[in-house]
């Protein structure tokens, strides 16, 4: 019983950390994902696009989520899309950076939530 204990409390902080999840394109150009998004944590969908890329994007989910699009630039972080407390949204990304560029949302609430996200490359 004690080793167990022992095994949780070691297991603890790697099952509270959200995960990235990598964008991998089906060969139809789509990428769905259903997400957890834990209370106080987020979610991540992150991948290299080219640039010029059009990207068609939306999401739904169960409870109201912070939510954004971003690319990193050396320390420099762009926000091409940004909302606050939205349960869904929609919107097209014209991809003006070869970077790779990151879905995230953040849940403020209490409770655990869900999310539905459908990319496709147009």
């Amino acid at each position: 019983m004690a080793g167990s204990v022992a095994l949780l409390l070691c297991m603890g902080p790697s099952l509270a950390r959200a995960e990235i999840t990598p964008l991998v394109w089906s060969e139809a150009g789509v990428f769905e994902a259903k997400l957890p998004v834990a209370a106080g944590k987020f979610a991540e969908v992150c991948g290299p696009v080219a640039e010029g890329q059009r990207i068609a994007w939306q999401f739904e989910a169960d409870q109201a989520l912070d939510f954004n699009i971003h690319f990193h630039l050396g320390k420099q972080v762009s926000f091409p899309e940004r909302h606050k407390q939205v349960q869904r949204a929609q919107g097209e990304l014209t991809v003006s950076a070869p970077q790779d560029h990151c879905w995230m949302w953040s849940n403020r609430g209490v409770s655990a939530g869900t999310l539905t996200l459908h990319l496709k490359r147009l």
